[in-house]
């Protein structure tokens, strides 16, 4: 039997790290500034804004290459993040009273704080403040990403707790976009999307367990959201609620569990990173202190470095305090600090939530609000690392040690 080369084997050893999604973000973001930064320029912008269109009769959905990914492929993001919703809730750490309650608090100062945070240092500008939700949000691929970086040292409870948190972060990006971010609603196209979400109920509740008619309703419905004018994202979000988490013939066969392992990687490996690609592209040639200095820039970099961090800590404090909440086990509040910086990671939500606000509505704001994320999630990143390595145990967490701090 013959080895595999080494170059397979050590892509299976990569592929197998909890940090390999958050470097392939990493390297897919600095290789978009070099070609944004470099003569591969013209190439980068031709490509992104490659006209793609598919025509069946009288529907055709003609969209540059850029937004075929954030409405398409990020379509299949949001689908995975409805699943892992799903499931948490019903079997997971979510089905635990006690263990969504201090996540959900830091979840919800994490949004408030950061958003006040860009109103402030926007206030009087009209066409900025439409990008008051962009600080709000939080990457959990880069988060676990740079948390996985300190090994065995990270206690499980503290990783349960950001990972509920970047769910409930999740799931508020979702209720923002749904209420904030829909353009003029066609009645008609929404009439077709909410009859595929009765069609949906229907097959959930006769027991339908195979995955390929929820995902066909699902596409219909996608192209119906698309038409409609509610962001077209929120169908991934609506057909994971359908899904069914068990087959009521056979309850050890999850269709749930089973799609969200055949998406994983692929939105791990392959969407998230072409995303991080097609969005991270910023141009540095002219950027000078009026750049930096815009409140666009100022809010959102202040908001991820600072406004996540005290919102989170400040709410779970306060829930603590209250005896509603308590500290994850074997952790301190240093650890907790440390990760709750690390939520100032926006950079993907981020750039999508920016997307949003910006570039779907034409404005032009003298500023790339990307410099802002790039800025704070990378500030956050490294603070959030070197506090957790300073305050997390050089061994092992287990049961009867506690973090200091």
């Amino acid at each position: 039997m013959t080895n595999s080369p080494e170059p397979t084997r050590f892509l299976n050893r990569f592929l197998k790290q909890e940090s390999a999604s958050g470097i392939l973000l990493i390297f897919a973001t600095v290789l978009a500034m070099i070609f944004a930064n470099t003569p591969l320029r013209a190439l980068y912008d031709m490509l992104i804004e490659t006209p793609v269109a598919i025509q069946v009769g009288a529907l055709e959905i003609a969209k540059p290459l850029l937004l075929w990914v954030n409405d398409g492929l990020m379509a299949m993001f949001f689908l995975l993040v409805g699943l892992e919703l799903k499931r948490e809730y019903l079997e997971g750490e979510l089905n635990q009273v006690h263990n969504v309650v201090l996540p959900a608090l830091g979840a919800v100062g994490g949004m408030v704080v950061p958003a006040l945070i860009y109103v402030w240092a926007n206030q009087g500008d009209d066409l900025a403040m439409q990008g008051w939700a962009i600080p709000a949000a939080t990457d959990i691929a880069f988060a676990l990403g740079i948390l996985s970086l300190l090994g065995p040292r990270v206690p499980a409870s503290l990783k349960i707790f950001l990972t509920s948190l970047a769910i409930f972060d999740d799931l508020g990006a979702i209720l923002i976009i749904a209420f904030f971010f829909t353009s003029k609603v066609s009645m008609t196209a929404l009439i077709i999307a909410g009859s595929c979400v009765v069609v949906l109920a229907i097959m959930n509740r006769r027991g339908v367990v195979e995955k390929s008619p929820y995902l066909l309703i699902g596409a219909i419905m996608w192209v119906a959201l698309l038409k409609s004018g509610v962001h077209a994202t929120l169908a991934g979000v609506v057909l994971a609620m359908f899904m069914p988490m068990r087959d009521p013939k056979n309850p050890a066969v999850s269709p749930l569990k089973s799609l969200e392992r055949d998406l994983h990687s692929a939105v791990a490996y392959f969407i998230l990173p072409i995303f991080a690609f097609c969005n991270a592209g910023i141009h540095f040639s002219g950027v000078g202190s009026e750049q930096l200095l815009h409140g666009v820039t100022v809010g959102i970099t202040l908001g991820l470095l600072f406004g996540k961090q005290l919102g989170i800590m400040f709410f779970c404090w306060l829930g603590i305090k209250l005896k509603v909440a308590k500290l994850p086990d074997h952790s301190g509040w240093g650890a907790l600090y440390g990760t709750a910086v690390l939520c100032g990671i926006g950079f993907t939500m981020s750039l999508f939530v920016g997307s949003l606000a910006f570039e779907e509505s034409g404005g032009n704001l003298g500023v790339d609000e990307r410099i802002g994320i790039v800025a704070g999630s990378l500030a956050s990143g490294v603070l959030g690392y070197l506090v957790l390595k300073k305050v997390l145990p050089a061994r092992s967490v287990g049961d009867g040690d506690k973090i200091e701090g």
